[in-house]
């Protein structure tokens, strides 16, 4: 059984080209695969692959070498030992991550032309930067609301059109990746967070992914799904935290606010936070939107509806426009604080 791991060689500033050839050469002489990470400062050189026989000391004895550490996380792209600087994310022009804050929201279904598009003039009035409309819904209950399929894609197309907002919206299978071409931030679900072959698909491209944390998974394995995108070559993927099933049951789920600086430190990718999906509860959205902003999220999704007592899906967690205003105030006045 052959081990697979992961080796990071820090390269010197002022390197022989020469030498960084031949030892480029040397490694995929050894069927190892090489990742090349490029910061500011420093460049890294990823080896995935059967290095149990690499010595470690040959390597960094070699001139160009700085360093050369052993990873032993399973997750090894993803990693922040592979990858220092933070990852910049960028959706339609909106940045995310590496100190950059963005706040996506609009209602959890698209249930017609008016309704979206009413929603969408006023989070962008009150400071979205990105709209949200689900058309594919998996739903616990086959019987309750599913989405409106293709042509709720393209009733968001038309929002994107009149509104100037890039757009996100979840995505279910593999069969419906053509219709996403012209969705800036292409969403994969808490229930499909593990369906690897819809993740392997997405890694083949080079659009952003919005990968939401399942509600029974842990940390590891949200980075190992995202690493099954980035392994494909896709590293545009921003994580989401929006809660887990716990023996609670006042909430929807347990929102891991934890999962901020958690995962902060373990990855480059940015982490932003879901508290509709975190509570089930409207009441719930705004602390707990502030309490993701001061640990550390690089960004917010949030459901709004105009009129939430008649939204076909998740009427309970979504919150009117005026409250989403008051959110944006508050959590605009805590990321002033520079926490």
């Amino acid at each position: 059984m052959i081990t697979m791991r992961q080796n990071v060689i820090v390269l010197k500033e002022n390197r022989d080209q020469k030498a960084l050839d031949d030892l480029r050469d040397w490694l995929r002489s050894l069927d190892l695969e090489i990742h090349y990470s490029q910061g500011t400062s420093t460049t890294l050189i990823g080896l995935v692959g059967d290095t149990s026989e690499l010595d470690l000391d040959v390597i960094k004895s070699l001139d160009i070498v700085q360093n050369a550490i052993r990873i032993q996380d399973p997750y090894k792209i993803a990693n922040r030992k592979f990858h220092s600087e933070d990852t910049v994310v960028d959706v339609g022009g909106f940045k995310v991550g590496g100190g950059n804050f963005q706040i996506i929201a609009g209602p959890c279904s698209i249930e017609s032309d008016i309704q979206l598009n009413a929603i969408a003039r006023k989070v962008k009035e009150y400071g979205a930067a990105i709209l949200r409309g689900g058309a594919f819904k998996p739903r616990t209950s086959p019987y309750s609301f599913q989405g409106m399929g293709k042509a709720g894609i393209s009733l968001l197309l038309e929002a994107k059109k009149n509104t100037g907002m890039p757009i996100v919206s979840e995505i279910t299978e593999v069969s419906q990746i053509d219709l996403f071409e012209d969705i800036d931030l292409i969403q994969v679900g808490a229930r499909n967070m593990q369906n690897f072959e819809l993740l392997k698909e997405l890694g083949t491209s080079k659009k952003p992914i919005l990968l939401k944390r399942g509600p029974a998974s842990t940390m590891e394995e949200l980075l190992m799904s995202a690493e099954y995108i980035m392994k494909e070559g896709n590293s545009n993927i921003i994580l989401c935290e929006r809660g887990i099933k716990t023996f609670e049951q006042y909430t929807k789920n347990t929102l891991d606010i934890s999962a901020v600086p958690v995962l902060k430190s373990k990855t480059h990718l940015p982490v932003i936070v879901d508290p509709s999906h975190g509570t089930g509860k409207r009441d719930l959205v705004l602390p707990m939107a502030l309490a993701a902003t001061a640990a550390g999220a690089d960004g917010l999704i949030v459901e709004v509806h105009n009129q939430p007592h008649l939204a076909l899906c998740d009427g309970p967690q979504s919150i009117l426009p005026d409250t989403f205003k008051e959110l944006v105030e508050k959590v605009s006045a805590i990321r002033a604080l520079n926490l």
